[in-house]
């Protein structure tokens, strides 16, 4: 019978120290600390000769170690909603790029929509000593962060606004975005316009909701209950919400959707219908210039959000920021087609 245990330890194996290299170099524990930290005071011949060490050993500085000594861990942690969702993959690496330029390691996770996921990931990375976070909210109660920050954790939400406590925020203008959206479907003729969103409780879905709501009734139009929906963006609900809205006693002749996902699964069921019915959705998505109509969208900049939000962090970070500030970007009316269809009635 094979001794698993005895394999076991001698595939993995201790890593290399320092001492190891001063041992096989024949240099003192000074010397190694030296040339690895790139410090002067070392003959080239004796550089030479740790150096071989280090690569023979497969030695690698212990940089947590070292940035802790300085009272830092030169990581942030980014928590997001949904790692598989395109919007935040511009808005993650644009967080990553000013972390690295700043000598930083990003570490991110996603909350899932749950802000009970969400607290245990923030409060996780907080325990590994992360110098700050960038925070997409899924919950609207944020004091658990209160001992964090008092400690000196720089946190910055994006997105959505932190509930409950004072923090830096970044988000998009969803509000004056969907109204120019739904404002652009009126101008183009349009009176029933369905309005199908995330959940009501989410700050972005809560603010587009109210963009809608504006746009109409500035343009004077009574909002029929059985034009608006909310709820989860799964394409089951969003197909349901969009059929009862195209087949019921008023059925819309254009839709506004509330975000990238629900765009994606109304133009599948708008693909089905022989009725033509014009279509804004709020986030771009991909492909969408390719179809036939281009999808006319509310174009929000993920890249612009992540990059702000992380500059402020690390501002923060170096004591430049004192009081807690909300930051609005601005969104992009693309027209592209659907937008732009007449009412077919």
């Amino acid at each position: 019978m094979p001794d698993t245990h005895r394999r076991s330890e001698s595939r993995y194996g201790n890593r290399p120290t320092m001492k190891d290299v001063a041992a096989r170099a024949g240099v003192g524990l000074k010397t190694v600390s030296r040339v690895v930290n790139g410090e002067p005071g070392v003959t080239p011949e004796t550089e030479r000769r740790v150096q071989e060490a280090i690569e023979a050993l497969g030695f690698r500085r212990n940089d947590s170690a070292r940035v802790l000594r300085k009272g830092r861990t030169a990581s942030i942690g980014l928590v997001l909603e949904d790692l598989a969702d395109p919007f935040y993959g511009p808005l993650s690496r644009a967080v990553e790029e000013v972390a690295r330029a700043h000598g930083a390691l990003l570490i991110n996770g996603s909350s899932a929509e749950d802000p009970d996921r969400e607290q245990e990931l923030v409060l996780a990375l907080c325990a590994r000593r992360v110098d700050g976070l960038v925070v997409i909210p899924a919950g609207d109660d944020h004091r658990y962060l209160e001992p964090e920050l008092k400690a000196g954790v720089a946190t910055v939400f994006v997105d959505r606004p932190a509930g409950r406590i004072d923090a830096d925020v970044v988000l998009s203008d969803n509000f004056g975005g969907a109204r120019d959206g739904v404002a652009h479907l009126i101008a183009h003729g349009h009176h029933r316009i369905g309005f199908i969103g995330d959940m009501p409780r989410i700050h972005t879905a809560a603010e587009r909701l109210r963009g809608y709501r504006a746009a109409m009734e500035g343009a004077g139009i009574s909002v029929a209950d059985s034009w608006m929906s909310l709820g989860v963006t799964d394409p089951e609900r969003v197909r349901r919400a969009a059929e009862e809205m195209l087949t019921g006693p008023e059925p819309v002749t254009a839709v506004f959707a509330g975000n990238n996902r629900v765009a994606v699964t109304v133009i599948r069921v708008l693909a089905e219908h022989t009725r033509p019915v014009a279509l804004v959705g709020f986030d771009d998505i991909e492909l969408g210039d390719l179809l036939q109509p281009g999808v006319t969208v509310v174009a929000q900049d993920a890249a612009a959000l992540g990059r702000t939000a992380a500059e402020r962090l690390f501002r923060q970070l170096d004591g430049s920021l004192i009081l807690p500030e909300r930051i609005e970007l601005p969104t992009r009316l693309i027209t592209r087609g659907s937008g732009e269809l007449p009412p077919a009635d």
